[in-house]
């Protein structure tokens, strides 16, 4: 007989969004960090947020304004389950970081909530209520932090309505080098921004990177990644809410990266790099930051292919 299960909790890493050229359809995991969500039965429909602690503890408790919250009842509605969640939230992503916190507590609260479901749910049936809850947060609904997240690894996405994921491999040398300064950057501010057209030349220019970037990790090309990983339409808008950003970017060149860019709408910025120049474009990013007055957090991570799990509590 299978007894029923009363609470789950798991785990959903961090990601890097639009890994440069992407925007809004690429994102990759990071195994340094991530978000946990404990989620409980309870009798009565709906979803409550008992608690929320770690490194941010100040967000909404409404389920309607959280993105955990938003996530695990989209699932509850849409199921038309006649039970309930309570939800408990530990937070590892900064806030405002450009590593997908938002995105992490959406992911993690529907994988332990679909824990607690006795139908199966695939991964693309959650990827949507999460896509609910990642709205609460930004305004709008895009998948390049909850993709990776899910799914683990370097992700592509396509459509929105109906998506069609598909994980991309990562030469094994490469490392991501994420550097995190001590400021906070909302996803509203930074994508309010951004202009409403882009020249015809930039859009073929951007084109034509993403399709080397995709080809370069396909085949481990690594000169064409080099070539390819470039940001000309949205990292020009966009850098001059970082203070330092071209130091910061010219820092990791100079140590071999194979490019560096925004991580999600920043602050914090990422490069990739072949494993043994990893350590020294931290350290020059991190420099760098240091010479505008910002202090920073700082870490080296394989493009972890495992994404969100149940764990134990």
């Amino acid at each position: 007989m299978t007894v029923r299960r009363e609470r789950a909790t798991a785990f959903a890493p961090a990601s890097v969004g639009n890994v440069a050229v992407g925007f809004d359809i690429l994102g990759h995991t990071v195994a340094a960090l991530g978000d946990r969500v404990t989620v409980t039965r309870r009798e009565a429909p709906g979803v409550t947020i008992r608690s929320i602690r770690g490194v941010v503890a100040d967000l909404p408790l409404a389920a309607e304004r959280n993105t955990a919250g938003m996530a695990a009842l989209a699932l509850q509605r849409a199921l038309r389950l006649p039970f309930g969640f309570e939800l408990d939230v530990v937070k590892g992503i900064p806030l405002g970081s450009g590593l997908g916190g938002s995105a992490a507590s959406a992911v993690a609260a529907v994988v332990a909530a679909a824990a607690l479901v006795e139908e199966p749910l695939d991964k693309t049936r959650l990827l949507q209520f999460a896509m609910q809850g990642e709205e609460v947060a930004s305004g709008s609904v895009h998948v390049d932090n909850i993709a990776p997240s899910l799914f683990g690894g370097l992700v592509l996405t396509v459509g929105i309505d109906n998506p069609h994921v598909k994980r991309i491999p990562v030469p094994d040398v490469v490392r991501c080098v994420l550097v995190h300064p001590h400021m906070v950057l909302a996803t509203r501010e930074a994508r309010a921004i951004l202009r409403p057209t882009v020249a015809l030349s930039d859009v073929i220019w951007q084109q034509a990177n993403l399709a080397g970037f995709l080809a370069g990790c396909f085949t481990g090309d690594l000169p064409l990644i080099r070539e390819s990983m470039l940001d000309v339409v949205i990292e020009p808008q966009r850098q001059a809410l970082i203070p330092g950003f071209a130091e910061v970017k010219q820092a990791a060149l100079d140590a071999g990266a194979l490019g560096c860019s925004i991580s999600g709408a920043g602050p914090t910025v990422f490069a990739w790099t072949e494993a043994p120049a990893a350590e020294a474009a931290r350290a020059g990013m991190v420099a760098a930051f240091a010479r505008h007055g910002l202090e920073s957090d700082s870490w080296v991570s394989a493009i972890d292919p495992a994404g969100a799990r149940v764990v134990d509590d």
